[in-house]
């Protein structure tokens, strides 16, 4: 934002200024060369220097106005994380060290500003001191010129006079060079977010399914976010239209990487996914996430209204099917109580509810969208057991007939499951129905009897 707005200011107000300026200037060295071309030779030399000296510094200070936008972002954003995080900072006593560390920030932000400064400084510096002594020079060889009789007295008071209107506009244009500086800067990490490839490329995901059945199929499925470290290997399964595929593992295994491909968010480094036979790669994602649901773990709200959060994926929803949603996902067992009901404002992030209410409300806006597939990841992770009980029913409610995805460290919560997939370091170690996999006395034998004991 602050990039743009330093753009804004030079073509509102720096643009307009530098064009005049310039046209004025070359006006005035015309008349001056036709008054006397020997002391218009004179000015020139120093207005020369000058120009020397400000390309130099100004080359100087663009990567300074560069850097300066960096180290601004990052000390708002150091910041806002801070703001976001003041409970956890006072419950480990450690408002000192976020100071410090916002302290350093400013501080490197301070000795940005310094630089710059201490170049345009110089610049201006230059100017008066070079175009003074033009100035000087051009009193001593015009009163020469006078005592010969080579200039008059009137041509001389002209030829001051225009010089005035030649100095004045290169005078300012130091100051817009600061400017015109900043914007350029501004321009080159403005252009380079612009350049960014778009996630939903038009060129290549052209392809549109008017209604999604919900099968989605994996196939030789390798992925890593960085080249050298793959966090999945060779992953194979099948979902049916309908089924609910379980996702269960230790922690770092790749369970919610294999939820972001089903959710496009990343894209597979080898292998296929394909919803409804055709490759997920291709398919349009404004397209495809129009039918997608997802209660990740974060459970993420945003500032407003209970209301307003489960109409985040359907802004032109009823009040009938708000209300709907917030039932089965048993949002109104807590709003009843309070005073404003669903208009409640829950504050940034939700941080004047509980967790399992914040979760409940994320559950509720998925079952809003009524999609064709369904991820869930820890979705029941925020939850108390009364809670829990709730969210199982809804989440029953929630499942049917759509294609879903479940992770979950809670085993019991996924004992239904059609199929469940056991990972383990990227790979696909057990596959099968729970009773299938209790029975083979293996890694989720280990896992569903280690909480029973717990």
């Amino acid at each position: 934002m602050n990039d743009v707005e330093g753009v804004r200011n030079l073509v509102g107000t720096g643009l307009v200024q530098l064009v005049g300026g310039v046209l004025t200037a070359f006006i005035s060295l015309a008349l001056l060369i036709k008054i006397s071309p020997m002391m218009t030779v004179y000015v020139l030399v120093p207005v020369a220097i000058f120009g020397v000296v400000s390309l130099k510094a100004f080359g100087y200070i663009r990567p300074v106005f560069r850097e300066r936008g960096k180290i601004n972002a990052e000390v708002t954003g150091r910041l806002t994380e801070t703001l976001n995080g003041v409970r956890v900072i006072k419950g480990f006593n450690a408002e000192k060290q976020e100071i410090k560390s916002f302290e350093e920030g400013t501080e490197k932000l301070f000795l940005n500003v310094k630089k710059s400064l201490t170049a345009t400084s110089i610049i201006t510096s230059s100017a008066t001191f070079l175009l003074g002594l033009s100035s000087t020079g051009i009193m001593g060889i015009g009163g020469y010129m006078i005592m010969n009789n080579d200039l008059t007295i009137g041509q001389f008071l002209s030829f001051t006079l225009y010089l005035g209107f030649m100095i004045a506009p290169i005078v300012q244009m130091s100051n817009i060079g600061s400017q015109l500086t900043e914007a350029f800067a501004g321009l080159d990490r403005t252009e380079e977010l612009m350049n960014m490839e778009s996630e939903d490329d038009g060129s290549i995901r052209t392809q549109k399914i008017k209604n999604i059945e919900g099968h989605v199929q994996f196939s030789n499925v390798t992925f890593g976010y960085e080249e050298e470290k793959k966090v999945l290997h060779d992953i194979s399964f099948d979902a049916r239209p309908g089924s609910v595929t379980a996702l269960v593992g230790s922690s770092g295994s790749g369970k919610s990487t294999i939820a972001a491909l089903a959710a496009s968010f990343v894209t597979p480094n080898a292998g296929t996914i394909t919803v409804d036979g055709h490759d997920l790669s291709l398919i349009s994602l404004e397209n495809f996430r129009s039918q997608l649901g997802v209660v990740l773990q974060d459970d993420f709200l945003f500032e407003g209204t209970i209301k307003e959060n489960i109409l985040f994926p359907r802004p032109n929803a009823t009040d009938e099917e708000v209300v709907a949603a917030a039932k089965a996902a048993y949002v109104t067992e807590f709003t009843d109580r309070f005073e404003e009901g669903m208009a409640t404002v829950i504050g940034e992030r939700g941080i004047k509810l509980s967790g399992g209410q914040r979760q409940r409300i994320a559950i509720a806006r998925a079952i809003l969208a009524n999609p064709r597939i369904l991820i869930l990841d820890e979705a029941t992770s925020n939850l108390d057991t009364e809670s829990e009980s709730y969210i199982q029913k809804s989440l029953e409610n929630l499942m049917g007939g759509r294609t879903t995805f479940v992770i979950a460290h809670r085993l019991s919560t996924i004992r239904r499951a059609d199929q469940i997939l056991v990972i383990e370091n990227g790979l696909i170690v057990e596959q099968g129905t729970h009773d299938d996999l209790i029975s083979e006395e293996g890694r989720y034998f280990e896992l569903y009897t280690y909480q029973a004991r717990i």
